[in-house]
């Protein structure tokens, strides 16, 4: 086998069949600390605006305050948000409350707010810390080519570590590239059009491609440790798990569509630098 792509593919499954593995790497949580409101929400209705591209969310007034618009058109998405009242007499009486006047919670309402990729207006202050930690991943250049925000949340929160949002962002919760690559195969899968996520086995798929693809492209440019490949089995192990299938022959099948995805980025970075030395 002559080809990198493909060579560096069935040497991973090799180590697959083998168990012939390390142990997966630790993850490094991303821990936020600005003044962006949506850090100060719940965690579910944190990872709900991740989940609808970007982690800073806010509502149609807030963005008005940062210098910022909603665009024409765009919907907005609705977080929980608690309502409060008064408390009574009556609400000390029965344990609600210890004094009469404080806060006491009596349901939920639902919030529209709109993310970030859904305004337009002056940028944003940009944590120096998050930026620094962007810069430095390999490939972000294709990503952005592909006019792909990229940002980060605090992935203390959530059960996912990074997120997809087809067409539209990326989103980082630790700072490993083993996660950035996974997201990023994504995305090539996308522009693929072969992503496919519309039931269970084509979800695990998918997630298959991603995981596999992601170890297979990190070290195609030599990061062999930050490829994760004990963490890449166990991941993969889980989806294929989901389907009852053996692990080593559903990647298998999967081969040739992930040699494709890592091409492709593998092709975009070529071409991008061909456009800066001609420049």
């Amino acid at each position: 086998m002559t080809d990198p792509v493909e060579a560096i593919a069935e040497e991973i499954l090799d180590a697959f069949a083998t168990r012939n593995v390390p142990a997966a790497l630790a993850q490094i949580f991303i821990h936020r600390d600005d003044d962006r409101p949506s850090l100060r929400w719940s965690a579910t209705n944190q990872f709900l605006a991740v989940l609808h591209g970007h982690p800073d969310a806010r509502g149609f007034r807030q963005w008005k305050t940062v210098g910022r618009s909603v665009r024409k058109g765009e919907r907005a998405f609705r977080i929980l948000g608690p309502r409060t009242r008064k408390a009574t007499a009556n609400d000390v009486e029965e344990g609600f409350a210890q004094e009469v006047g404080e806060s006491v919670l009596c349901g939920f309402v639902a919030i529209p707010v709109f993310t970030y990729l859904q305004t337009e207006g002056e940028p944003l202050p940009t944590n120096d810390q998050e930026a620094g930690f962007l810069e430095r991943l390999p490939f972000l250049e294709v990503a952005r080519s592909w006019e792909l925000d990229v940002s980060t949340f605090d992935g203390r929160y959530g059960s996912a570590l990074g997120s997809y949002r087809r067409g539209l962002a990326i989103t980082l919760g630790v700072e490993n590239f083993s996660t950035w690559a996974h997201e990023l195969v994504h995305a090539a899968d996308d522009r693929l059009d072969t992503l496919d996520t519309s039931t269970p086995e084509r979800k695990a798929a998918s997630e298959v491609v991603a995981e596999l693809g992601g170890a297979v492209l990190l070290e195609c440019v030599g990061e062999t440790v930050a490829s994760d490949r004990g963490g890449a089995l166990n991941y993969i192990e889980h989806w294929t798990e989901t389907t009852g299938q053996d692990t080593v022959r559903a990647c298998t099948a999967l081969i040739d569509r992930i040699v494709a995805c890592v091409r492709l980025i593998l092709e975009t970075t070529a071409s991008l630098g061909e456009e800066r030395a001609a420049a």
